[in-house]
C-alpha cells in the first residue's frame, strides 16, 4: 500500500514538472537546436575549405535553419561567395548577409 500510494505520488509530481517544461513558441526545440549547430558547423567548414573566403573574419549564426553571416571580407567577391556557400548548405532555409567589406 504504501509503495502504491509513493508511485502515485511520484507520477503525479512528474506529470506536473513535465508540463512546467513545454516548449513555448518561441523557443527552440532540442532537435531544432541540434540541427542548427549541424548547419552551422557545415557552413564553416565550407568557408575553410574555400580559398577565398576567410573563415577567421566571417561569424556564421543558424537559427531555424535561417543563417545569418556577419563580419568583415576583403572584397564583395568575398562577400558574395560566403553567402552562396551558405545558400547551397543542406538544411539552410534562408541567409542573411551581414558581412561588411572593409576598402
Amino acid at each position: 500500500m504504501k509503495t502504491t500510494a509513493a508511485s502515485l505520488a511520484l507520477a503525479g509530481l512528474l506529470a506536473f514538472t513535465a508540463a512546467g517544461c513545454a516548449v513555448t513558441r518561441e523557443q527552440s526545440t532540442v532537435g531544432q537546436y541540434v540541427d542548427d549547430t549541424t548547419i552551422t558547423t557545415r557552413v564553416k567548414a565550407k568557408f575553410a575549405e574555400d580559398s577565398t573566403v576567410s573563415a577567421m573574419a566571417i561569424s556564421v549564426e543558424t537559427l531555424k535553419g535561417v543563417v545569418q553571416l556577419s563580419g568583415f571580407a576583403k572584397s564583395m567577391a568575398e562577400r558574395s561567395k560566403a553567402e552562396e556557400l551558405a545558400r547551397g548548405t543542406p538544411g539552410v532555409a534562408s541567409v542573411k548577409n551581414d558581412i561588411v567589406v572593409r576598402p
